[in-house]
């Protein structure tokens, strides 16, 4: 336990930032959160939140006075202005980093990976990624390891695809139809081809084990979080046994409409420039996070899936557990 460490988590509100707040809440850390509106319904009681903006440097420093730990988990919603917000706000947290001495965690993906470094992703493999969302997420990593130089620690913990019951957008939304009951799964790639998904809860459990070895960790850490190694037909048998219909379709992904939608609707944009992480294998390799923690949190696919799908509202209405309870493991 941690009584006396203190995070700030930006982006407490959102999937990966919620997850991550949840863990430290568990083991007894104090956790603050930035939000521009404090009269938002349903905040996590067990919060501090302070009212400002991830944009804004002053706000953040503000925010971080006297904790050990920042995690950066915010982003602009459905991919909007992302050329514009993310690095911003990332050197507003690095600014908050170098006021207070504090460690920043960074939940990342596989968007900085080109097609050349798949199927199997190491922590140092070539990052040649080729979309503009992929650059920003090489160039994040890279204003960290600079800042590593003179002294700032952070961590990176590279994930697959996020699914969970708080996630926000991603690919396990777009397969469904959110707040509808769940009659076919849309899957995105070749449902015989294995891919990296990170059930949330989990990752929130890893950074924080990762965190109760600060001691342990190098200035720029960085780790591959394994997850979920399944294909399609699993994903699907999964969902089929979270609805109670062994004979729930499994259609093709409609790569046709988010072409035809791209140029209108940023999501669909967005998605239609990652459909290269869909055409062959991907897995991370997690063998040094394993050595580390002896073994990487690990829930159920069956479970996984269902509790998705019940914060999706895709099965009937059942209450989801708030994120300050804990996450059912699996080691």
């Amino acid at each position: 336990m941690n009584p006396l460490r203190k995070a700030l988590v930006l982006g407490a509100t959102g999937g990966a930032g919620g997850e991550i707040a949840a863990a430290l809440l568990r083991r007894g850390w104090r956790v603050r959160g930035l939000v521009r509106d404090i009269t938002r319904p349903q905040l996590a009681a067990d919060i501090e939140w302070l009212v400002g903006d991830a944009m804004n440097a002053a706000d953040v420093v503000r925010a971080a006075r006297s904790v050990d730990v920042i995690v950066h988990a915010v982003n602009p919603p459905g991919y909007r202005d992302w050329h514009k917000l993310v690095l911003p706000m990332l050197d507003s947290t690095i600014a908050a980093a170098r006021a207070t001495g504090a460690r920043i965690v960074l939940p990342g993906t596989v968007y900085n990976y080109g097609p050349d470094a798949l199927p199997l992703l190491h922590e140092d493999s070539l990052q040649q990624p080729l979309t503009r969302k992929g650059a920003i997420r090489v160039e994040l990593e890279r204003r960290l390891q600079q800042a590593a130089t003179d002294g700032l620690r952070s961590l990176i913990l590279r994930c697959g695809d996020f699914f969970g019951p708080h996630a926000g957008n991603n690919w396990f939304a777009a397969m469904v139809k959110p707040g509808q009951p769940a009659r076919s799964i849309s899957y995105p790639g070749d449902p015989d081809l294995r891919h990296a998904w990170a059930y949330l809860p989990d990752v929130g459990e890893t950074v924080a084990r990762l965190l109760e070895r600060e001691s342990e960790l190098a200035v720029f850490e960085r780790f591959h979080f394994g997850g979920h190694w399944v294909d399609g037909n699993a994903m699907a048998d999964a969902a089929r046994h979270a609805v109670g219909h062994p004979e729930l379709p499994l259609r093709a992904f409609p790569w046709w409409l988010a072409t035809l939608a791209s140029p209108f609707i940023t999501l669909f944009r967005e998605l239609r420039e990652m459909r290269y992480l869909w055409r062959q294998p991907l897995q991370l390799d997690n063998r040094k996070l394993v050595a580390f923690l002896g073994n990487e949190p690990h829930t159920g696919l069956d479970q996984a899936v269902e509790t998705t799908l019940r914060g999706l509202r895709c099965l009937p209405s059942v209450p989801v557990p708030p994120l300050i309870e804990p996450a059912s493991l699996e080691s």
